[in-house]
C-alpha cells in the first residue's frame, strides 16, 4: 500500500515532558487520520528537532519507492532554517498541514505550558515562509484535522500524489506515429518524462500483429464469454466481433509483457490489421488503460493518470472527442464521439456489440460498442504543449440527454453542455488552444485538476 509520512516539527528547547506530549499527541493524529484517509496508509515519523532530522527523515521520504507524499505539521515553534537541507532534497508531494491537536481553547486552565506546547499558529508560519522562499509547490490545508472539510482536502492530496506517483512510472506504448500534419495532438516526450515521468515510445504495430496472429481459438471464446456477460451482441457478423477479441487478447498480453498502462494507434499504419481497433480500444479504456486516437499521446497519458486519480469515487473518466454541435439558440450541444472508442464507462445502459463500415482506413468494418451516454456534472481535460511548456485546459460541462434518437448513427454518443454558455465556453477553449481530444470526468473536479497543476508546476487555463 502507497504511504503518506506525517512528520510533526518541534525543537529541543521546551524539555522532554513537551517532547513526549507532542509524539503522542501526533501519533493520535494520524491514528484517526490513517482511519479516515483512504488509498493510502498514514505513517507517523519521529518528531523533527534539528536540521540532521529533518534532512534525514525527507531523505527518506524520497528514497521510499511507496512513499507518494509528505504531511508535515508544526505542534510547537520549529526554527525554518533547520528544514532548508531537507526540504532542499524532497521530491515527493508536500502537504502542509495548519491545525493543532486540540479544537478549542481550555479558557479556563490556559497557563504559559499549553502556550508553549500548542504553537501551530506560530510554528506553521515560520514553516510556511521557508516553503515559500525555497519556492516550494505545495497544498497548504488549514482547519482542524477532525473536521470534514479538512479531511476531503486530505483525500484530494492522497489521490492527486497516488497520481502523480503514478504518473511518474507510467509507460505509455505509440502504435503509429502522430497523424499526418496535425498539430495539437503533438508534443514533446522528452519534456513529458522530465515534466510527468511519461515514458512514451514507438513500437512497430508488426509486434502488436504477431501477438494477434498467434491468439488461439479457445482464448477467443473465452474472451467473448467475458464480454459477453456485460454488452449485448447485436450483429451477426461474428467473425468481426472474433477479430476484436483477437485485438483484446493481444493489448492485455503486450501491455503485461512491457508494463504499459496508455497506448495510441492509428488509421494511418494498421498494417497486418484486418480492423482499426475499436471494440478493443473501448475495453481496454473500462479498465482504466489511458487511450488517445491518432498517435495523441498526452490524451492517453492523462487519461491513465485521470483513471487513477479518480480510482475509488463515483464516476466515470475517459477519453471523448469534440465532434459536432446542435446550435439550436439558447440550447446549444455538443455530440462527443469518435469513429468507434468511446468508453463504455459513459454507457447509461448495458452497451450492443455492433459491426458497421468504417469510411477511413481502407479495412474491414470493425465491431464496436454503440451506446447513449450518462448524465451528470463533469469537466473535460485537455493538455498541449506550448513549445515552452505545457498548458491544461479545464471545462465545466454537463452531460445531458440527447434530445433525440440517432438511429443512423452506429457509434456511441454522449452529449454535453458547454458552460457557463457555449459561446463563452467555446471560445475561451480555442483562445487557450485546447484540442479536440480530452478528458472527460464525472468522478474529478476542477479542484483536483488544479491540485495536480500546482503540485507538478504546469500552467492551468480554468473554464467555467
Amino acid at each position: 500500500m502507497k504511504k503518506l509520512y506525517f512528520i510533526t516539527g518541534s525543537q529541543d528547547l521546551y524539555g522532554e515532558e513537551t517532547l513526549k506530549q507532542v509524539a503522542t499527541d501526533s501519533k493520535e493524529m494520524v491514528s484517526f487520520l490513517d482511519k479516515e484517509i483512504n488509498k493510502v496508509e498514514i505513517v507517523w515519523k519521529p518528531t523533527v528537532r534539528s536540521s540532521v532530522e529533518a534532512e534525514d527523515v525527507l531523505i527518506e521520504a524520497s528514497a521510499d519507492k511507496d512513499c507518494v507524499g509528505v504531511i508535515t505539521w508544526m505542534h510547537t515553534f520549529s526554527p525554518a532554517k533547520m528544514w532548508i537541507k531537507g526540504l532542499q532534497v524532497l521530491t515527493k508531494p508536500l502537504l502542509h498541514l495548519h491545525t493543532q491537536y486540540n479544537r478549542a481553547l481550555p479558557y479556563k486552565s490556559i497557563d504559559m505550558d499549553f502556550m508553549n506546547l500548542n504553537q501551530s499558529a506560530h510554528g506553521d508560519r515560520e514553516f510556511g515562509f521557508i516553503c515559500t522562499r525555497l519556492g516550494i509547490n505545495r497544498e497548504v490545508v488549514a482547519g482542524y484535522y477532525k473536521n470534514e472539510g479538512v479531511l476531503r482536502r486530505i483525500q484530494r492530496f492522497a489521490d492527486v500524489a497516488c497520481a502523480m506517483n503514478y504518473s511518474h512510472n507510467l509507460k505509455v506504448a505509440m502504435f503509429g506515429n502522430n497523424m499526418r500534419d496535425v498539430a495539437v495532438t503533438d508534443g514533446d516526450r522528452v519534456e513529458s518524462e522530465i515534466r510527468f515521468g511519461w515514458n512514451v515510445n514507438y513500437y512497430g504495430i508488426g509486434d502488436f500483429v504477431a501477438l494477434v496472429d498467434a491468439v488461439t481459438d479457445v482464448e477467443v471464446e473465452e474472451k467473448l464469454k467475458e464480454l459477453l456477460l456485460k454488452y449485448e451482441m447485436a450483429t451477426e457478423n461474428l467473425a468481426a466481433v472474433k477479430e476484436q477479441v483477437k485485438y483484446i487478447i493481444a493489448f492485455e498480453k503486450f501491455f503485461a509483457a512491457n508494463d504499459i498502462g496508455a497506448f495510441t494507434d492509428t488509421f494511418e499504419d494498421l498494417h497486418g490489421l484486418k480492423q482499426l481497433p475499436g471494440l478493443a480500444s473501448q475495453e481496454m479504456m473500462s479498465k482504466g488503460i489511458g487511450f488517445g486516437p491518432e498517435g495523441d499521446y498526452k490524451t492517453s497519458a492523462l487519461m491513465a493518470v485521470l483513471c487513477k486519480m479518480a480510482e475509488g469515487r463515483d464516476g466515470a473518466t475517459a477519453f471523448l472527442e469534440d465532434y459536432t454541435y446542435d446550435l439550436t439558440e439558447g440550447e446549444e450541444l455538443e455530440l462527443a464521439s469518435h469513429m468507434l472508442e468511446v468508453s463504455p464507462v459513459f454507457a447509461a445502459s448495458k452497451p450492443e456489440i455492433q459491426v458497421h463500415p468504417l469510411g477511413i482506413g481502407g479495412k474491414a468494418d470493425p465491431a464496436r460498442l454503440v451506446f447513449d451516454g450518462i448524465q451528470g456534472k463533469g469537466i473535460a481535460v485537455s493538455m498541449i504543449d506550448m513549445g515552452t511548456h505545457f498548458r491544461l485546459i479545464c471545462a465545466d460541462i454537463e452531460l445531458t440527454k440527447q434530445p433525440e434518437e440517432m438511429p443512423k448513427l452506429p457509434v456511441a454518443r454522449v452529449m454535453w453542455k458547454i458552460l457557463p454558455d457555449f459561446a463563452e465556453g467555446a471560445e475561451r477553449w480555442i483562445y487557450a488552444g485546447g484540442a479536440h481530444h480530452a478528458v472527460v470526468s464525472t468522478a474529478l473536479t476542477k479542484e483536483d485538476i488544479a491540485l495536480f497543476a500546482k503540485l507538478t508546476d504546469t500552467e492551468v487555463v480554468f473554464i467555467g
